[in-house]
């Protein structure tokens, strides 16, 4: 899945892809409603698929190698993506019955996925690649396949 990539590069390269499905649902909402339920319902199982792994894997690996799981950045990202979950759940509830007037919601959400995207990006993923040796790296890759797809949707304050 990920070889050779340092965790920085594999998700960031997953928040891009997500980026390009949210602009693809935003761009065609008003054109074409069955391709823009499509984008955004795979920008929504991805999302929280991304949100799990990083959860799921990342996060603990982090807690388990320097002991913080009470303090440190991971409980505060886990907050944020509950705060993620709840505008992407408000969106996805206006697409489940066809109404288009989310502009609100999707401001809200890339708000907040904004200011979190950098603080992974330039912080928390960084630190996991200085600290967890290449072995832990890799059984974070080869671990994301062995998540059930009945986890993703379980994701973002309901579990």
């Amino acid at each position: 899945m990920s070889v050779g990539k340092t965790i920085r590069e594999f998700f960031e390269e997953d928040h891009d892809r997500l980026d390009e499905l949210f602009k693809a649902f935003q761009q065609l909402k008003r054109s074409d409603l069955p391709k823009a339920e499509q984008a955004f319902n795979e920008f929504k199982v991805g999302l929280q698929r991304h949100i799990v792994w990083e959860e799921d894997l990342l996060f603990s690996l982090w807690e388990k190698i320097t002991g913080m799981s009470d303090s440190g950045p991971t409980p505060a990202m886990r907050n944020e993506h509950r705060q993620i979950g709840q505008q992407l759940e408000a969106i996805h509830r206006k697409v489940a019955n066809r109404n288009m007037d989310s502009d609100q919601e999707e401001q809200a959400l890339l708000n907040l996925l904004g200011s979190h995207n950098r603080k992974e990006e330039r912080a928390l993923y960084p630190a996991i690649d200085q600290v967890a040796s290449a072995e832990e790296r890799e059984a974070v890759f080869l671990n994301m396949n062995n998540i059930p797809e009945e986890r993703y949707k379980l994701c973002c304050g309901q579990h």
